[in-house]
This record gives C-alpha cells, structure tokens and sequence, in this order.
C-alpha cells in the first residue's frame, strides 16, 4: 500500500475502497462506500469516472471507514468507475479498484 503526507507532512496510507451499495444506480441516488482510511484527512472529493469524464459526487457523510455520496445530476450512463482525488500537500487522483453501472 503506498502513502502520501499530510499537510504537517507526516506520512499517510493511501486509501482504499472495498465495497459499494448499490451496485446500480441513477442520478440523485446515494452510495455507501466501504473501505479504509476514507477520512477527510486523506479524501477531499470522489468521483465517478469514465476515464475520459470525471463526475464529482456530492459528499454526505465521511468517516475513515464509510463514505455516503449522492450521484450528479450531469451524470453519464454505463459503468464507471470509482476516483478519489487525496487530501494532503500533494493532491492527487487515485482510480479505485471499484465499478458501478450508472443507469
């Protein structure tokens, strides 16, 4: 598992998202994410991503574990994929190993 600092440049893991529900969605649905070290201090946004679109979804709750997230209202249909952009001195996107079919 890799890591990255944070803004007192101490070292972080990176994170990680392990399940979604539903596995099916539309937009205006809200999502659980289940994973590890999910907290703010290391997500300041997720996204869905074709790999050429990315679609911010809006954060409801955040916790190291859990994350709830509503789907845009501009979002495109097919299966896309989970991206995390990572809270820290240097920021960056991290595609997760999750997919979701977006209806």
């Amino acid at each position: 598992m890799g890591a990255d600092k944070d803004p007192k440049g101490n070292w972080t893991p990176t994170p990680i998202m392990r399940t979604i529900a539903p596995d099916e969605a539309k937009a205006g649905d809200k999502l659980t994410i289940t994973g590890d070290y999910l907290g703010k201090g290391r997500i300041s946004d997720v996204y869905l991503t074709t790999g050429e679109d990315n679609f911010k979804l809006e954060l409801i709750t955040q916790t190291e574990t859990k994350l709830t997230v509503k789907v845009p209202a501009n979002i495109k249909t097919g299966r896309l994929r989970l991206m995390v952009l990572t809270a820290g001195l240097e920021p960056q996107f991290l595609e997760q190993p999750l997919m979701i079919l977006i209806r």
